[in-house]
């Protein structure tokens, strides 16, 4: 008896090339030389959009009601607004290149509004917790079958990061030409890959110029791993992790609160709001602005703290 015919299996449809988006990223990185993370942040907001809103037409016939839908959705979910603005933000973007580039006669965001960000001032490190940190590659053992010059190597990191008030994925970027020892300098790509010259101070330079003699780097990457490659930014983020543990700071440590420190301490000891603005290497005044606010905080609670009249 003759079996019965198999059915085909039919094959799952392909999925469709959203021509726009790739469009878009490809402005990013050609024309507004934006980094690997912004362009991959963007690329999550607008697919976060579309899983939020499966319902939505096409980039172009999406009204201010969708974005509006997926706002409250965001909201709803408990997103923080920082997290949320940063969604709309690349959004904001996309719509902006779609009107100017793609013939898009009216820009459905510009409708709506977003909650306003809250202000949370940078909580920085004292100068004893900077000293704390600073020191602890010396006194923490070292991993197994780690190299001998890796606490040298954190200890330059983290003197560098805290000199200079880099970004992470500057200081992981860093070049060995990058750092100039007689100039006491060192050259900055920073986001849009503008590029700045930050100065070095001498402890961040000795250091530097030790773990380089005992890791005998001489060129390509400043910051190796143990295999001799660049070290990630997510590596130089789990070291500090890691030193953080030996130490009595009691608040939680990413990479970019040296930079708040870095900042603030300026500020503390009289720098000037622009000469701050161009170190960091901020596109707006208004952006350094919230260290001023934790200079003035930290004043106000000295003065309330000594004065007999406070």
């Amino acid at each position: 008896m003759p079996s019965p015919p198999r059915k085909l299996r039919r094959a799952p449809p392909r999925a469709t090339r959203d021509r726009l988006l790739e469009a878009f990223v490809d402005y990013l990185e050609n024309e507004r030389n934006a980094s690997g993370h912004t362009v991959e942040a963007y690329t999550r907001a607008l697919a976060s959009f579309r899983a939020s809103q499966p319902g939505a037409p096409g980039w172009p016939e999406c009204q201010t009601e969708h974005f509006r839908a997926h706002l409250f959705d965001c909201m709803k979910r408990g997103l923080a607004r920082a997290y949320v603005r940063l969604q709309f933000a690349a959004l904001r973007s996309f719509y902006k290149y779609l009107c100017q580039r793609q013939g898009l006669a009216l820009n459905p965001l510009k409708a709506l509004h977003l909650p306003k960000a809250e202000k949370k001032l940078p909580q920085p490190l004292t100068a004893a917790q900077i000293d704390e940190l600073l020191a602890a590659p010396l006194r923490v053992e070292r991993e197994d079958q780690a190299p001998a010059w890796m606490p040298a190597r954190d200890v330059a990191i983290l003197e560098l990061f805290y000199s200079s008030g880099l970004r992470l994925a500057e200081l992981a970027a860093l070049n060995v030409e990058d750092l100039d020892p007689y100039t006491e300098s060192v050259r900055v790509f920073g986001k849009g890959r503008k590029e700045r010259v930050c100065p070095v101070g001498l402890p961040a330079l000795e250091a530097v110029g030790r773990y380089r003699q005992e890791a005998a780097v001489r060129a390509g990457p400043l910051f190796i791993s143990k295999l001799r490659k660049r070290l990630s930014t997510r590596s130089i983020w789990l070291l500090m992790k890691r030193y953080l543990r030996h130490t009595s700071i009691p608040i939680a440590l990413s990479p970019h609160k040296l930079r708040h420190s870095f900042a603030t301490h300026l500020l503390d000891n009289g720098a000037d709001l622009r000469s701050v603005q161009e170190l960091l290497g901020h596109a707006s005044l208004s952006t350094t602005q919230i260290y001023t606010k934790v200079t003035v905080e930290r004043l106000k609670a000295a003065y309330n703290q000594a004065h007999p009249r406070a």
